[in-house]
């Protein structure tokens, strides 16, 4: 039988599963993966909602999309997509995309180390991957810069009155608010339904009230959010749980107030995370820095440099992490099937 769409993806995770399309998806208009980004987006959205959605997809889970490098000196494209946008940049998918492209064999791995240059739709993302007996054991980022935007804000927030979050960007806006301002919810999985709900209604709050403006991507805001807080892990300096919206808040509709908590320590957020410690002077140059996610993981940070963008100032920032391959898969599209672009229903998702 013939199918509209037969689709190649192996299946990672760090903790957060990301989807990495291997193969099925025909040539994209661009110059460019950022271009290649705004074609799907304004396009094609349709491969983004079938791989996200259900049956094939399920609320927390991300999706990127292997491409021909536009920029001369990369070795591979990638778009990322998820639930609700297509981030310019993701660190825990840059990682699972570079672990797909050498354990596959796209790319050649060269042990103990191979050093690789990604073009994603924030520009080129310098990889150094740490490689054993085939596999790859750690894969350390050069992210886009970051900067705070945002320091000790107070926001309010239906039902929870007066709230102070920062907002930082680290490859995408993050709302952060201590956890601690919050004493009923702890930074565990078993919080997961209450630290979604109040991250959902943080967001919207800080979208209304809290301008944002990046130089390089007009219209782009506040997008995602944060809680963090102390870790009583030796491994670790700092904990964060990462909340993904799902769909739109409405402050009139309770059964909105909900997202899918990022389940691995969350690279752009880490990121965002730094550049507000190192604006607050609270994180130096060249300082490690330890996030557990809400499993336990940890990716290590690192700012190493400080750089001035177009009057902004930023911070460079490198993600150390690891991402495991635990599928691969093809997913094809009947032509008689009545949900093309998926489904989502409300007792898991935000309608």
């Amino acid at each position: 039988m013939g199918f509209k769409r037969t689709i190649h993806a192996v299946d990672t995770h760090a903790g957060e599963p990301m989807r990495v399309i291997t193969g099925g998806v025909p040539h994209i208009p661009g110059n460019t993966v950022y271009e290649q980004m705004q074609y799907l987006r304004d396009h094609d959205d349709q491969l983004r909602l079938m791989m996200l959605r259900e049956p094939r997809g399920y609320p927390p889970l991300c999706c990127n999309l292997i491409v021909p490098p536009k920029h001369p000196e990369a070795d591979a494209g990638y778009i990322i997509m998820e639930q609700v946008e297509y981030p310019v940049m993701s660190g825990g998918n840059t990682i699972s995309v570079a672990t797909v492209l050498l354990e596959m064999g796209l790319l050649p791995m060269k042990e103990p180390v191979t050093e690789l240059t990604l073009e994603a739709p924030a520009g080129l993302i310098g990889i150094r991957a740490e490689c054993s007996n085939g596999k790859v054991t750690s894969v350390t980022f050069k992210n886009v810069p970051a900067f705070a935007a945002h320091l000790d804000a107070e926001i309010d927030v239906p039902e929870l009155g007066k709230v102070t979050v920062d907002v930082g960007w680290g490859g995408m806006f993050y709302a952060i608010a201590d956890v601690r301002q919050f004493p009923h919810i702890k930074l565990e999985p078993q919080y997961g339904g209450e630290i979604a709900r109040v991250s959902a209604m943080i967001r919207q709050a800080a979208i209304e009230q809290l301008p944002v403006k990046h130089p390089h991507y007009p219209g782009v805001g506040i997008s995602i959010s944060q809680l963090s807080g102390p870790t009583d892990n030796p491994q670790a300096d700092w904990k964060n749980a990462v909340t993904v919206s799902s769909g739109d808040v409405d402050w009139n509709h309770p059964s909105t107030w909900t997202g899918a908590l990022d389940r691995c320590p969350c690279g752009t957020g880490t990121c965002a995370k730094m550049a507000v410690l190192h604006a607050k002077g609270q994180l130096k140059i060249g300082q490690d820095f330890r996030h557990e996610g809400i499993l336990g993981n940890v990716f290590t940070g690192r700012l190493v440099e400080e750089v001035d963008m177009d009057g902004i100032k930023a911070v460079v920032p490198t993600i150390s992490g690891q991402s495991w391959i635990y599928g691969l898969n093809t997913y094809v599209l009947d032509p008689t099937d009545p949900f093309p672009n998926g489904f989502t229903v409300g007792d898991i998702w935000a309608e």
